[in-house]
């Protein structure tokens, strides 16, 4: 995007520190002006649904993300957009892996069954105006053997990862069927994010303009 692109649009801030989410925006031509991680707790609350969490923390990120963005006069009067990524089997919320006996765990439950993936994405305006959308994405894994769990295991790439995998990764191997939106699986839907931007003036658009 050119110096005079940056100039005169507003401001866009993406309330997280994932690369993934920042790549897929940059996919779709938005380009965000800053990165702003949010510390929550993202622990389920007591019978709350995969599909509940997932809008909860999505709209608690974009409201933090605007909170330390209001900090910093640079970005003005800016867009947030904040998102999250909730995988379930049934009512079961499986975590965001930090260790490997997690990831174990999480493997064994989605080897050869069909789960969800719930992603949310939140938008707040620079009026104030806050927007949400929820897609429901459903993926079967193949029958996994204990030698493929224990493989993928050592690639670390489960770390940090809901249901703890990454479908963009190795875990891709594993897919046999997907029914939903596949950029919403890997952190955030892309059809959504744009809809939300483009309706609310963001010009989503110009850095499509003369790409080649």
């Amino acid at each position: 995007m050119t110096r005079e692109e940056r100039a005169w649009r507003p401001r866009l801030v993406l309330a997280s520190a994932s690369l993934r989410r920042l790549e897929l925006l940059q996919q779709i031509g938005v380009e965000p002006d800053a990165l702003v991680p949010v510390d929550l707790d993202e622990t389920p609350r007591k019978l709350e649904l995969p599909r509940k969490l997932a809008v909860r923390l999505a709209t608690e990120k974009t409201k933090a993300g605007a909170r330390l963005a209001a900090n910093r006069p640079e970005l003005g009067d800016c867009f947030v957009i904040g998102a999250d990524t909730v995988v379930s089997v049934g009512r079961r919320i499986l975590p965001k892996c930090e260790t490997v006996a997690e990831a174990a765990q999480s493997l064994r439950i989605l080897s050869g069954r069909v789960h969800r993936i719930y992603s949310a994405v939140c938008l707040l305006t620079p009026k104030g105006r806050m927007r949400l959308r929820l897609v429901e994405t459903r993926l079967r894994f193949k029958r996994l053997s204990a030698k493929e769990i224990e493989a993928y295991l050592g690639s670390g790439e489960w770390r940090g990862k809901a249901g703890g995998y990454a479908i963009q990764g190795l875990a891709g191997a594993f897919a046999q069927k997907l029914v939903g939106s596949y950029p919403a699986v890997v952190g955030l839907p892309l059809h959504e994010t744009l809809s939300l931007l483009s309706g609310e003036g963001f010009p989503v658009y110009v850095s499509w303009l003369n790409r080649v």
